[in-house]
């Protein structure tokens, strides 16, 4: 028999793999929301550490994370939530920016009832600073004062003519802003709110809302920006992860005596 042929020797038995904890090898980062809103510590989030060629930021960057407005805010609008998308990791910090906005389902659920009349449009879109949106918009007709008829359905024309109205105050508020002051617009929902006051002489609404926004495109991305979006000046951090505001004058180090 040939050398090296016998393959019962060459196997052996009870060689198994060491099991390693995962979690050994994770580091925590904390998920930062911009200013627009109140409460800025989202949370934290897990990654694994930096080994070789696979960088922990690399792998945070992209990571959405929904959060509902409640939280966000403080208050108690829990039923529109939005999402975060991560763009920036300085120390030990995750920078977010918009990337959507959207209704819960419960709350869609219970705002659809019988005898009335169901209207929703959609529009793309470009803000000022270049991101173009898509946004949504749901409404309800409604009895009007004093109406003895059971029910309250619009006609075809009119639910073109409100649908029409939705699209134009849509753009119109979107088109002039950027996106800071957009999303200070759909905190409180004063969009759904014009559009109820522009379509009452077409039709009485009501529960007028922006039941969704999706972000379809993105401008080059600009530390600055997210920066100035997060309230925070220049982007050097220290050695705790802390950002550090730095001035526009480039300063020589120090020449070591000894290394």
């Amino acid at each position: 028999m040939a050398v090296g042929k016998n393959k019962r020797l060459s196997k052996r038995k009870g060689t198994k793999k060491k099991l390693v904890d995962p979690f050994t090898k994770k580091e925590w980062y904390d998920v930062k929301a911009p200013s627009m809103f109140t409460v800025r510590d989202v949370g934290k989030t897990l990654v694994t550490r930096t080994t070789g060629t696979k960088i922990a930021a690399d792998a945070l960057k992209g990571r959405v994370y929904e959060c509902a407005l409640a939280d966000l805010n403080a208050d108690e609008n829990a039923f529109r939530k939005f999402k975060l998308v991560c763009e920036d990791v300085q120390g030990r910090y995750c920078y977010t920016n918009f990337h959507g906005m959207d209704l819960t389902r419960d709350k869609l659920c219970s705002l659809v009832r019988k005898w009335q009349t169901l209207i929703e449009a959609y529009v793309d879109v470009k803000t000022t600073d270049g991101y173009w949106l898509r946004l949504f918009c749901i409404g309800f007709t409604k009895k009007v004062q004093k109406q003895i008829k059971k029910t309250a359905y619009a006609k075809s024309s009119q639910i073109r003519a409100i649908r029409a109205k939705m699209c134009e105050v849509m753009t119109k508020e979107v088109a002039t802003e950027d996106l800071k002051s957009l999303v200070q617009k759909l905190i409180p929902d004063s969009i759904g709110k014009d559009i109820e006051k522009t379509c009452q002489d077409v039709y009485p609404l009501h529960d007028v809302h922006i039941r969704k926004v999706k972000v379809l495109k993105k401008p080059k991305f600009d530390a600055h920006k997210l920066m100035d979006l997060h309230g925070e000046m220049g982007g050097t951090t220290d050695e705790n992860g802390e950002i550090v505001a730095t001035s526009a004058e480039f300063v020589e180090p120090t020449i070591q005596e000894e290394v």
